[in-house]
């Protein structure tokens, strides 16, 4: 039941109150009551034939039980006892949950969908005198709309495919609720939810297939590094003073790393001619200079502190 307005309310008490003073001014012992009781039925007559409908409203008027108009919104008049207002009529965009418990999809896979409709009245007299409750109505058909799309979708298009499910649903409920003077603006799909057996299973198909990615990109590398490694050997062929310098490069970097044990094969030695008495002379300085150059950097340090 709608609330009184507060203007009705207060055009009640003005009328009740100037009956009351008039009553007192002419001051009738014979008068008076029936001045006070008639200004009460008036104020009372008056307030009822008044309604106000918010803007986002409208108001269905019945005359003696027939449909007359729609009113609203703002302020209106009625008449008392033959017209009356049996529907408010809220004209915004309203909100709509529901679900569809243990569907089966087209894969025979037992889901739980929860979601969101959002629609609003475009006809009030659609919505009213030819339905009885058009808000149930409108639910009910939203749950047997998702669960007809969920029978006909396969799990992994649901899953996948929420946006085109979503869209699909809401053309299904916009056709059924037209004549009936309700849009559907969108629908939406909160969540799908599925066996936590199947989460499982779907959760080590997923990781399967990440290792799978994850080999051939590493079996991918391994042939670009061979590839990089055959060029660098055909440069090196061709050139056998960049190889020998690349080879005491290497071993000077072992050096630094650990001056203590080095093992060298005796092929890379050969190689690189350290067997001869040119060969360790040149690592014998290069090592001795890198010493000479550590001391000096000790003895500075110990210098400062």
């Amino acid at each position: 039941m709608r609330k009184v307005s507060s203007f009705a309310a207060l055009v009640f008490f003005i009328i009740l109150i100037a009956g009351i003073l008039t009553s007192t001014i002419i001051a009738s012992p014979e008068w008076g009551p029936g001045i006070v009781t008639g200004s009460f039925f008036v104020a009372l007559f008056v307030s009822s034939a008044i309604k106000v409908a918010d803007q986002w409203e409208e108001a269905v008027v019945l005359r003696l039980g027939k449909y007359k108009s729609i009113k609203g919104p703002g302020l209106f008049f009625i008449i008392p006892i033959i017209e009356s207002v049996p529907y408010w009529i809220d004209l915004r965009v309203i909100t709509t949950t529901f679900k569809a418990e243990k569907t089966l999809t087209k894969d025979t896979v037992p889901v739980d969908v929860d979601a969101v409709l959002f629609w609003k009245v475009i006809d009030t007299k659609k919505a009213t005198i030819g339905l009885a409750d058009y808000r149930n109505a409108i639910s009910w058909a939203a749950q047997t709309a998702l669960r007809d799309v969920i029978g006909k979708t396969m799990l992994s298009d649901m899953l996948e495919g929420r946006d085109r499910i979503s869209d699909v649903v809401r053309k299904i409920i916009d056709e059924r609720t037209e004549p009936w003077g309700i849009d559907v603006i969108s629908v939406e799909i909160k969540d799908v939810l599925i066996p936590h057996s199947l989460e499982d299973a779907m959760s080590m198909q997923a990781q399967a297939e990440r290792e799978r990615q994850a080999r051939v990109i590493l079996g991918d590398s391994e042939r670009q590094i061979a590839e990089k490694f055959g060029e660098a050997a055909k440069s090196y062929s061709e050139n056998p003073t960049a190889f020998h310098l690349r080879a005491m490069n290497m071993l000077y970097e072992g050096l630094k790393q650990n001056s203590t044990i080095v093992v060298v094969p005796s092929t890379a030695v050969e190689t690189m001619q350290l067997g001869t008495v040119a060969g360790l002379t040149a690592l014998t300085q290069q090592m001795n200079s890198k010493s000479a150059k550590d001391d000096a950097e000790n003895d500075l340090r110990l210098g400062k502190v």
